[in-house]
């Protein structure tokens, strides 16, 4: 949202970013105004009906021109206030809301999801998400147009490796990053862990905010992984780069348990480009065509922990194919960077209906 805001100051707008704060909230300072709402409720439907409300009340006394949707849970406020004050809407999608694994055991509350969805996207007029397959998907279940905008990073050149960093983080050990906040069921994690019990000199970082978290560190506990697995919070971009650029593996491992992840071409991914470190990957699609193409890193052969290892210390015992993607990565960064999105984005700005 950081960088679309940005977009919208560039083309003379004054923004206001609304969000929600939780204890775990990192400070913000931003180019534009931001207002983080306080609710009672954390979860489950009294959150969703509160922060619903909140939200339409702020969007009637606030002045727009231009409303922004982002992702499911904000669309049904914003769509009020659209029809009520004739103000154009943009609805942006980052995901198969109504197809996320924690709605798959959910039946009834995935009907409610849908309930909303479903009589609001097909009289929607500017609807953009990240990647093609999802907007194939909405155009073929809603006949409506979908504009692609991907939700990757903005270059980054990265200057010479932070040494200090490097040799307190790394030490003499190959090192393996998964980051994000999007650390959750099925998405490979447990799996990850696992496969640290066949690796030696290695060592698997989880930097962000996830669902599953509690779960890996009963794992590293019970596996005595302690000293081959580390978890650190979640941090502001620059900081998290400096981590990453010196990785020597990215993972992005979903599984194509539901229709979101079969879909899905995680942010983290694009990360893993702009700091130049080669992706270990599943075999979803968009994810698997992106690292093939552009011979930027290696698909698992399966879920299988101890193939898992396998792989991993074939790639890490071959510099020539590490040099080999990364010398690729250099123009996969410049190919796949949030500037190349910027102009579509303007252009959908100012084609409003």
């Amino acid at each position: 949202m950081h960088k679309m805001c940005t977009v919208f100051q560039e083309m003379g707008y004054e923004v206001l970013l609304i969000g929600r704060k939780v204890s775990g909230s990192l400070p913000i300072e931003r180019t534009y105004k931001t207002h983080r709402m306080r609710l009672l409720f954390r979860r489950g439907f009294l959150f969703y009906a509160e922060f619903s409300k909140r939200l339409f009340l702020t969007l009637l006394f606030s002045r727009k021109s231009i409303l922004y949707a982002n992702d499911l849970d904000t669309l049904l406020p914003n769509y009020l206030i659209a029809k009520l004050t004739r103000t154009k809407l943009i609805y942006d999608s980052h995901e198969l809301f109504t197809e996320i694994p924690e709605l798959n055991n959910r039946p009834f509350t995935k009907r409610i999801w849908l309930a909303i969805e479903q009589p609001i996207f097909k009289r929607l007029m500017n609807v953009i998400t990240v990647n093609q397959h999802i907007a194939t998907y909405y155009e073929t279940k809603y006949e409506v147009p979908v504009h692609v905008i991907k939700n990757i990073a903005p270059y980054f050149a990265p200057s010479s490796f932070d040494l200090a960093l490097a040799k307190q983080i790394k030490g003499p050990y190959k090192m393996l990053v998964v980051q994000g906040s999007g650390i959750n069921k099925d998405r490979g994690a447990e799996e990850a862990v696992k496969m640290m019990q066949f690796l030696e000199h290695t060592r698997l970082y989880f930097i962000g905010s996830g669902d599953v978290l509690p779960e890996l560190h009963c794992l590293v506990e019970e596996l005595n992984l302690q000293e081959k697995v580390y978890f650190l919070p979640k941090m502001p971009y620059l900081q998290l780069m400096e981590y990453t650029k010196i990785a020597d593996l990215g993972l992005s491992l979903d599984k194509p348990t539901n229709l979101n992840y079969q879909f899905s071409l995680p942010n983290k991914v694009f990360d893993y480009i702009q700091a130049r470190t080669p992706l270990l990957v599943s075999s979803i699609e968009a994810v698997k065509n992106l690292v093939e193409e552009n011979e930027i890193g290696a698909v698992i052969p399966s879920f299988n922990p101890e193939e898992m290892a396998n792989t991993v210390r074939s790639i890490l015992s071959d510099d020539a194919l590490q040099a080999h993607w990364k010398s690729n990565l250099e123009q996969a960064a410049k190919r796949y960077c949030w500037e190349n999105q910027v102009a579509m984005i303007k252009t959908i700005v100012q084609r409003l209906r």
